[in-house]
């Protein structure tokens, strides 16, 4: 008997890649009107199954049925032309182009004399205010934020009369407010019944939106469940395939004692740019974990680009170990052995079409300069030794990056960093988009790092994260400094929130 209600149904897909099975025998049920999260730690498979569905791989066995009709994808469009329309979780559009430009892409309005403007640009407009965005479709995509992108992105999808909308992490750069917007959007498509995929490593948007959830660990199912018979301890359970209680333990580095006798790794004095982050103080000592807490563009990110030199400050002075230093670019900063690991680590980070080992020892190869080649036996022990230790799969260092999960690219660019044996770590969003558990080893790696006497800088929208880690805290709001918390026991959410919503500037 056929269900009228089923939109997507796949039986049975496995996809193989060299030295891995991403996906063994899953079957993945797709209704109209539903939202339905995918979860499962980074690797679990769930960037694959959607890629099938999307049409970017080809199965190895197994069946696509869409609306009751078995489909071979034999490329995205084939995907689209289904009505399956996807946003992946790093953004993926034309910077160079105007916002009308991005989200009418191939829908352009056409007159006799070719493209009309005037009426792409008032239907991208009417496309715009149903994600709530006021922003004038003529202007340039890359005069505008990571989180208004992110929706852009989204504008993108919906313009296609979609059977399936696909939200790939689609939350990951924005604040609460888009967030609501976005959630407003995805229930006014639930009730036109269209099928909504979502996947997000935030669990309480999890349970605040889907209907029901299907659990993929290690590239094989673990379970469809409503989110009404599955608490949040019962589902990181079934995700990790044991008990959670790593982020308790990590917990408690907060509360280690740093000595700040001896002169700063790092000190910066009145440092800033104009337009991009007002004048202020900042100073991390040896084997301290300094989080950066503010909102979504508070000057969290710009704060670390000026420490690091990728953006050039306009006044404050810098000074590492008590010597003044002029950091005139990133190539200073990895002089004086200061790492920096990007938000943006599809952009600024990992090199998708190199291997797992060669982008592991790009940064000390840059380091030493191409006359110096990291010889081969050098490379295999770096290589081996950071797979280990941080647990990167799949353990194969000739693996293409683009292929790994995105809480292994992560880690892979952390290796990199690691690799050139830095005194100051600046990490900007290092656990944005991945799952639970390979958040916990990330954390736990920072923690250790710190331990060991490295100075650590660490920013994150998760102000619980924050808190986790950081002995101090830098509260940031406007791109103004407003404050600095010592994290004790007793500090809480509630005290940094209660800092950035109190009126005035420290």
């Amino acid at each position: 008997m056929v269900d009228n209600n089923v939109v997507v149904e796949m039986r049975g897909i496995s996809i193989e890649f060299p030295g891995v099975k991403a996906l063994d025998n899953v079957d993945f049920t797709l209704r109209s009107g539903e939202i339905h999260s995918l979860l499962g730690e980074n690797g679990a498979g769930k960037s694959t199954l959607i890629k099938a569905l999307t049409g970017v791989y080809a199965i190895d066995s197994g069946s696509i049925k869409v609306a009751g009709a078995t489909r071979t994808f034999h490329g995205t469009a084939d995907a689209q032309e289904a009505g399956v329309a996807p946003v992946y979780q790093e953004i993926n559009l034309s910077p160079n182009l105007t916002v009308g430009e991005n989200v009418m892409l191939g829908h352009e309005a056409r007159n006799w004399w070719g493209i009309d403007w005037r009426a792409t640009n008032e239907k991208a407009r009417t496309y715009l205010a149903e994600l709530g965005l006021d922003i004038d479709p003529r202007s340039p995509l890359s005069s505008h934020s990571l989180a208004v992108q992110q929706l852009v992105a989204i504008s993108r999808a919906v313009v296609v009369d979609c059977r399936l909308l696909v939200l790939d992490e689609p939350t990951s750069s924005l604040d609460r407010s888009e967030v609501e917007q976005l959630f407003a959007v995805m229930r006014r498509l639930k009730e036109r019944d269209v099928a909504i995929l979502f996947v997000s490593h935030f669990l309480d948007q999890v349970y605040e939106i889907s209907d029901c959830m299907t659990i993929l660990r290690n590239g094989r199912l673990e379970g469809e469940y409503p989110v009404d018979k599955l608490n949040k301890q019962q589902l990181i359970a079934k995700m990790i395939g044991h008990d959670l209680e790593t982020l308790a333990s990590i917990g408690k580095a907060k509360t280690r004692k740093v000595k700040r006798t001896e002169p700063p790794v790092l000190k910066v004095l009145g440092l800033g740019r104009r337009g991009a982050v007002e004048p202020m103080d900042l100073d991390v000592y040896d084997g301290e974990v300094v989080g950066i807490a503010g909102l979504l563009g508070s000057g969290r990110t710009e704060l670390a680009r000026l420490i690091y030199g990728a953006d050039r400050a306009d006044h404050g002075v810098e000074e590492i170990r008590g010597e003044h230093v002029r950091m005139k670019n990133p190539r200073t900063a990895v002089d004086h052995r200061i790492a920096f690991s990007s938000e943006d680590r599809r952009a600024e980070g990992v090199v998708g079409d190199l291997t797992v080992a060669e982008n592991i020892t790009l940064g000390i190869q840059a380091k030493r300069g191409w006359m110096r080649k990291v010889s081969a036996v050098e490379t295999s022990g770096l290589v081996t030794e950071y797979i280990k230790s941080l647990q990167i799969k799949p353990e194969n260092p000739n693996a293409l990056v683009r292929n790994l999960s995105g809480g292994n690219q992560q880690k892979v660019l952390l290796a990199r960093w690691l690799a050139t044996a830095p005194q100051l770590l600046i990490l900007d969003e290092p656990t944005r988009g991945i799952d639970v558990g390979a958040k916990a080893e990330i954390q736990r790696l920072v923690a250790d790092l710190a331990e060991g006497g490295m100075g650590v800088v660490f920013i994150s929208s998760e102000l619980d994260e924050v808190l986790r880690l950081a002995q101090r805290m830098i509260v940031l709001r406007d791109h103004h400094k407003i404050g600095e918390l010592e994290n004790t026991a007793k500090t809480g959410v509630d005290d940094i929130v209660a800092m950035i919503a109190k009126e005035g500037v420290a």
